[in-house]
């Protein structure tokens, strides 16, 4: 959908691109469409520069997989030039996002995170009177969204608080971007017997019209968040709840009557969908006192305690068994060896949150195969990293 420019209005400046492309670069640098798109970085900037602000910027053709791990998800990858618009616009209203969000909604918010959502919701269940803890969570979130309520959020986001001069070119953006659909003309990078796999609700090509953002793109995670903030503001001042917390379309609420609780899962639903078009997994509704605990962002939480969860143990080995089969064929080369590090230090640093010190020493000395000692140093003795030789 090409962007609609309206009256007399600031281009967005060239400093601007040079500033989302050097954001978008980071941990990209060897990828092939960042590479690509350096061989001439000065006139492709130039270049997006003039479509954006001349309103014929279009999204290019989307690469499409399935990925089966941690759970098996279809992710679309935007061209390395589309990725820069992303960060564009979300540098420019992430600030604003941000004083907008309620303090307990984790995703893609610095200083936040899994591991801090997980330290919140202990505190909220750690208490000395008795309460009770519901866990919901949303069918086929990102299928489910609709473009239109989102967009139309946006706008009216974007009229009440974005003041800047290159306003009508943000919202311009934010229209094409909510708007383009990544299945048209799309490169698939998995078989297509993987999709077989995959539930309808979880995948792009089945969802309902105008419905729906790729997982992968940077606005998808942004805008997901934002979807589900005025829901946020309903359960805290509304329905009056002090501890809830909400990780995408993953929540929690803990409160000391049970019968209340009961009583707010329909208001939820309603809410739900009269505003947004969404519905609750029927089948994902975790209602109990919170001395049974909680599973929450791939832990199990007691009052007491926290323990990762199993999944993410059985994940770690079955990487560290895929990548001792490379190093067991070949000497591996310098990509091979940097996904091992950036795999196991991945894990590492997951697990050394919680109280897994034996866990991860058994499987730093009994599970990673001594050849690949040969290329990486051991890690220290917290086993909490791995480094190259």
């Amino acid at each position: 959908m090409q962007l609609e420019l309206f009256g007399d209005f600031s281009e967005i400046s060239l400093e601007d691109i040079f500033a989302a492309y050097y954001e978008c670069r980071k941990n990209k640098r060897n990828k092939t469409g960042a590479l690509q798109f350096e061989v001439d970085l000065e006139k492709n900037l130039v270049g997006l520069w003039e479509k954006i602000n001349s309103g014929t910027w279009q999204p290019r053709s989307s690469t499409v997989f399935i990925v089966e791990k941690p759970v098996t998800r279809e992710i679309f990858a935007a061209s390395f030039r589309d990725r820069i618009v992303h960060h564009l616009v979300i540098g420019k209203l992430n600030p604003l996002f941000e004083k907008y969000f309620i303090y307990d909604s984790y995703s893609c918010r610095k200083g936040k995170g899994t591991h801090f959502g997980v330290a919140r919701a202990s505190r909220f269940i750690r208490r000395r009177e008795p309460a009770w803890v519901l866990k919901l969570d949303i069918r086929g979130y990102f299928m489910s969204i609709n473009r239109n309520i989102l967009y139309k959020k946006l706008e009216l986001f974007i009229n009440e608080r974005y003041h800047a001069p290159d306003k009508e070119h943000i919202r311009a953006l934010c229209r094409t971007i909510v708007y383009n659909d990544p299945t048209k003309n799309c490169i698939y990078h998995s078989p297509l017997k993987l999709w077989e796999k995959l539930p309808k609700d979880k995948s792009l090509f089945t969802a309902k019209k105008n419905c729906g953002l790729p997982i992968g793109n940077l606005t998808s995670q942004i805008f997901a968040n934002f979807y589900l903030n005025g829901f946020d503001h309903f359960i805290k001042k509304d329905c009056g709840i002090t501890k809830y917390g909400r990780y995408v379309d993953d929540f929690i609420i803990v409160h000391p009557s049970r019968i209340y609780l009961k009583k707010l899962i329909p208001k939820i639903q309603k809410y739900f969908k009269d505003n947004l078009g969404l519905i609750l997994h029927s089948k994902k509704i975790y209602f109990q006192p919170c001395s049974n605990g909680v599973k929450f962002l791939g832990c199990f939480i007691k009052p007491s305690h926290i323990v990762i969860n199993h999944r993410t143990i059985k994940n770690f080995k079955h990487s560290v068994f895929l990548r001792n089969n490379i190093v067991s064929d070949h000497k591996p080369d310098r990509e091979e060896r940097d996904k091992f590090i950036s795999s196991v230090n991945s894990y590492l640093g997951i697990l050394k949150h919680y109280k897994t010190y034996k866990k991860r020493k058994d499987i730093v000395m009994n599970y990673i195969s001594p050849l690949w000692y040969k290329h990486t140093m051991l890690p220290s003795m917290e086993f909490g990293k791995i480094i190259k030789r």
